[in-house]
């Protein structure tokens, strides 16, 4: 593989330390030849580094252009790879030109990059956006800087996310430490608890909170001290702020470290960033090397490094109170910091190498080779339509279990859902989405995709909405006329009660639906006893059952945030509103008391749907004085709540797709029946502790709740039951893959 890096030639910072040591690397495997529009440090670095180097200098942009163009034909290069705002307007006049894919790696928010220089920003900044949206491809060096510009109206299915790594291999010693410090000029001594940051002096690193959080954390612990490494237009204005604080004498001012920075990190006790804004820092993986307890505004992609409470600590931008909490409470407290600095040690060392960005950004070079020599089809991928983006977990699980399963089919597959809240799913699941509202969108969409797919839940049912119910037979019915083959997709089916609705129903579904998979039998005896034979039906299993758990230290992090030890003995409620429930309610809270009182079982409440669920959990926790208990009403992405749910010993639940997340970790369940299709999964999986909302007593919550303790000594014959489901449910997959001709 060839590929061609284009930069301006004077860039600094992370920018710079990503591109040489990224190419210094890459070239260890494939051929990445450097090209810089000015000849200077950065050039010479690199070539001392060993990176192949050249300069093509100049303001002459179609001389320039068109020397490239030559240089890349007769080098056989395979793909043009940009790195700040004169590359990528270059790389986007050489898109027609050579016929290459080109991508830019986006190291900072362009729209923020020139602050305070209003007219470099209105002339390269704006340049940088418009060509920008002309490449092919975007990588963002964050999950964050993604997110960003895909809400900002790029393309969500042409960005990758990496990651700046660094070597990890262990540093030398680094010699006398106070005799270090205090060349810098700092007042320590052999207690001192030392406080570092290493930043430019500017504003958007908000200096000024760093340093009124210091002050506040010193006034609580005499060992800190403090030392900025960096240099700027802001120093004057901080070294006031240091003297107005009295802090100066505790706070040094280092300016630029020369000779590299791993004596200064080593000499550290604490590492800090406090910048509005951020990608992702290589000033807190290099302290991570330290093993250095970390302090952080949570900005960009820093909270995917720091789990706060577990590896570190998280503050909001500006908030300089939290900051000197977090502070103090390090200073005061040596195992403390030492735990924490380990623990992101581990985590940085073992997902922020090097080693895992040049893997990373190799498998982003072959995908983005394998999608531009792909076929040009007249139709091609696939349409999914089912309750999107509504804030219900369930559904959301549903669908990033079939965007998984689709990817498992394509990797490159042209997706497009129909969403309430399409921005939302495009920053989600970094698909293309529109409106569920917006008719041409998802008209436009059917009359280019292959496949149709009605996605999973309940979807033909007029209980919940008889709208809902018309607007899914509606986009059946103009798939199919659209061109579309049509699958609904591992669903539920009913109840449909209105006659008229029935016969409706099976009028859609039989003149325009190829394949159902269902994922219980009732809704296989729902369709025959409306009269539906005409698709292949087929029964599977919910899609939602493949999905997995967040790693523990995500899961420690949700639970953390919720106020919730990660590591003690639960019993959880997933509870929601429905006609009925507000008598039945108190019943929950007596059971969690029970629970409580009879088995040690402490109750958490979790919500799936956060508003709905938030107020019925309330409800239910009426009367409960002198019990603990845990509100989990935000936990996330659908991996954060099964690693959250997998950590009760039992789960009692109205809510289905909290059962069939607690089913795939093997939890002991007892459900609340408010909709057969609750009923229908527990039978469906051999589990026989369920009653309906409206039978619901308090003794019979108390017999299942004595049952699933009992259970939960013996999950294995839960486990194999949802082991057999799992591999039912490939049959989603496999029919639509068939369905695709693939």
């Amino acid at each position: 593989m060839k590929v061609i890096h284009l930069i301006s030639g004077g860039d600094s910072g992370g920018a710079k330390t990503h591109v040489l040591s990224l190419l210094q690397n890459l070239n260890k495997t494939i051929t990445a030849q450097l090209i810089c529009f000015r000849d200077g440090p950065f050039a010479q670095e690199a070539r001392a580094m060993g990176i192949p180097t050249e300069i093509m200098a100049g303001n002459q942009i179609f001389r320039i252009r068109r020397q490239l163009a030559a240089y890349i034909q007769d080098g056989g290069y395979q793909l043009i790879h940009c790195h700040g705002s004169r590359a990528n307007m270059i790389g986007s006049m050489l898109r027609k030109t050579t016929g290459l894919p080109v991508v830019s790696t986006i190291h900072s928010d362009y729209r923020i990059d020139y602050m305070g220089r209003p007219l470099s920003r209105l002339t390269f900044g704006t340049i940088n956006a418009l060509a920008l949206r002309r490449l092919d491809y975007r990588i963002g060096v964050s999950d964050a800087m993604v997110e960003l510009l895909i809400s900002r109206g790029f393309a969500p299915d042409r960005f990758y996310a990496i990651y700046n790594g660094i070597d990890f291999t262990p540093p030398p010693d680094q010699g006398d430490r106070l005799e270090y410090l205090r060349k810098l000029g700092a007042d320590v001594d052999e207690d001192s608890v030392v406080v570092g940051i290493a930043a430019r002096l500017n504003p958007v690193k908000d200096m000024p909170t760093l340093i009124r959080g210091f002050a506040a954390a010193y006034a609580e612990c005499s060992r800190l001290r403090l030392i900025i490494a960096g240099d700027g237009e802001e120093r004057g204005k901080l070294e006031s702020l240091a003297r107005e604080l009295g802090v100066d004498r505790q706070v040094t001012f280092a300016g630029w470290i020369s000779g590299g920075m791993d004596r200064f990190y080593s000499a550290l006790d604490i590492n800090t960033l406090t910048s509005l804004s951020e990608t992702f820092s290589y000033a807190l993986t290099e302290g991570a090397r330290f093993r250095l307890a970390t302090v952080s505004t949570a900005v960009g992609g820093i909270p995917n490094l720091i789990d706060t409470d577990v590896n570190g600590y998280l503050f909001s931008p500006g908030d300089w109170k939290t900051l000197g909490r977090h502070l103090a409470n390090l200073g005061n407290n040596d195992s403390l910091r030492q735990e924490m600095g380990e623990r992101l040690y581990q985590k940085a060392s073992s997902q922020f190498s090097i080693q895992k960005t040049v893997d990373t950004q190799l498998h982003i070079y072959s995908e983005i080779l394998r999608r531009h020599a792909r076929p040009k089809r007249s139709r091609d991928g696939v349409v999914i339509c089912g309750a999107y983006g509504r804030g219900n977990a369930g559904d959301d699980a549903i669908l990033e279990a079939i965007l998984q399963e689709m990817r498992s089919i394509d990797p490159d597959m042209p997706i497009t859902v129909l969403s309430k809240n399409p921005r939302e799913t495009r920053l989600t699941y970094r698909v293309r989405s529109v409106s569920r509202m917006n008719f041409p969108g998802w008209l436009s969409a059917m009359k280019h995709a292959k496949l149709y797919l009605n996605g999973g839940g309940s979807l033909i049912q007029d209980v919940t909405s008889r709208r809902s119910l018309w607007f899914y037979l509606i986009n059946i019915r103009a798939a199919k006329r659209a061109g579309c083959t049509v699958q609904m997709y591992g669903c539920g089916i009913g109840p449909v009660t209105r006659g008229n609705h029935r016969a409706l129903s099976a009028k859609v579904l039989n003149r325009y639906v190829d394949a159902i998979t269902l994922r219980e039998p009732d809704s296989r005896d729902e369709l025959k006893s409306m009269g539906v034979t005409e698709p292949e039906i087929l029964l599977t299993a919910d899609p939602a059952l493949t999905l997995h758990p967040a790693g523990d230290d995500e899961v420690d992090s949700v639970l953390l945030r919720a106020g919730i030890p990660p590591r003690g003995r639960y019993i959880g409620f997933a509870l929601r509103q429905w006609p009925g429930f507000a008598e039945k309610a108190p019943l929950f809270g007596q059971a969690a008391r029970y629970a409580y009182e009879t088995y040690g079982l402490t109750p958490v409440f979790v919500a799936v749907e956060k508003a709905p669920d938030s107020a019925a959990n309330l409800m239910a926790t009426q009367g409960m004085d002198g019990i603990p208990r845990y509100f989990l009403d935000n936990a996330g992405s659908a991996g954060a709540i099964i690693g959250a749910l997998a950590r009760m010993e039992a789960l009692v639940s109205m809510r289905l797709h909290a059962l069939i997340f607690a089913a795939g970790q093997g939890i002991p369940l007892a459900g609340v029946v408010y909709d057969p299709k609750v009923s229908s999964f527990l039978r469906y999986i051999g589990q026989d502790l369920f009653t309906d909302l409206d039978a619901l007593t308090a003794e019979n919550l108390r017999a299942m709740v004595d049952q699933t303790a009992a259970r939960a000594a013996h999950p294995e014959t839960q486990a194999a039951a949802v082991a057999r489901l799992q591999e039912i449910e490939h049959g989603n997959v496999s029919t639509a893959k068939r369905l695709l001709g693939m």
